[in-house]
């Protein structure tokens, strides 16, 4: 598989497959990278369909861990334009992979993008929910967050108080692109409520995989994948 290293805008960027009129932009989610296996599944089917694959790594991920821009919302909404507009640029026709933090990201950056056609695997969708539930769950209250600004939690994700009020005033109200998504059932940090009440809102199509957390890695649950994507490409 031809894979061409290059850099949008000092992002760290990779190109899957030879040139045509389709791309697939893909955006990995968080503890993850531009090359992981979920982006690779996508590359492979999207291929042999006549697309090709661009993706990217997200500020403290990937070949950006050391680069100083911590993986904010308002940093990461940036990034996703400027990928956007160089996708724009070079390709006639752009659809969208998004796992996890990514699929959020996306949602506030490309509402009004070109986007034909999204899949979404295992996507946060309520960022101010999932913030709230790990303030409970370590039992920090919003003028703690407030007063400290910063606060690193046990599973070794940073709380910010400038990310929790951006989600807050910039919720999720628009999406019109047809959207698939891929999602298991005993996924842990979007419950099943939040994503059945966004599929339904936005008529995307739902499939869940019965007994699947969050993260999809078993071989197993990758092999459901391929078959997503291999099924709605």
């Amino acid at each position: 598989m031809q894979k061409t290293v290059l850099r949008i805008n000092n992002i760290p960027a990779i190109l899957w497959g030879n040139n045509t009129e389709k791309v697939i932009i893909a955006i990995h989610g968080n503890m993850s990278n531009k090359t992981d296996i979920p982006i690779e599944i996508v590359a492979k089917n999207a291929l042999a369909n006549n697309y090709q694959v661009l993706s990217f790594d997200l500020p403290e991920h990937g070949d950006r861990i050391n680069e100083g821009t911590p993986c904010k919302v308002q940093y990461c909404i940036k990034d996703l334009a400027d990928v956007m507009q160089y996708a724009k640029a070079n390709w006639k026709h752009i659809s969208l992979f998004a796992n996890s933090l990514g699929a959020y990201f996306s949602l506030l950056a490309y509402p009004d993008e070109p986007v034909e056609k999204a899949w979404f695997l295992s996507p946060i969708v309520d960022m101010q929910r999932l913030i709230e539930n790990m303030m409970s769950w370590f039992s920090i209250t919003e003028q703690e967050l407030e007063s400290k600004q910063t606060i690193s939690t046990p599973m070794g994700q940073k709380l910010y108080w400038d990310y929790y009020s951006f989600v807050k005033n910039h919720p999720v109200s628009h999406w019109t692109i047809s959207t698939h998504i891929l999602y298991g059932s005993q996924d842990e940090l979007c419950e099943n409520d939040v994503i059945s009440q966004f599929a339904e809102q936005f008529s995307c199509r739902l499939e869940i995989v019965e007994g699947s957390a969050h993260y999809f890695h078993t071989e197993k649950q990758l092999e459901v994948f391929n078959k997503f994507i291999a099924e709605n490409i």
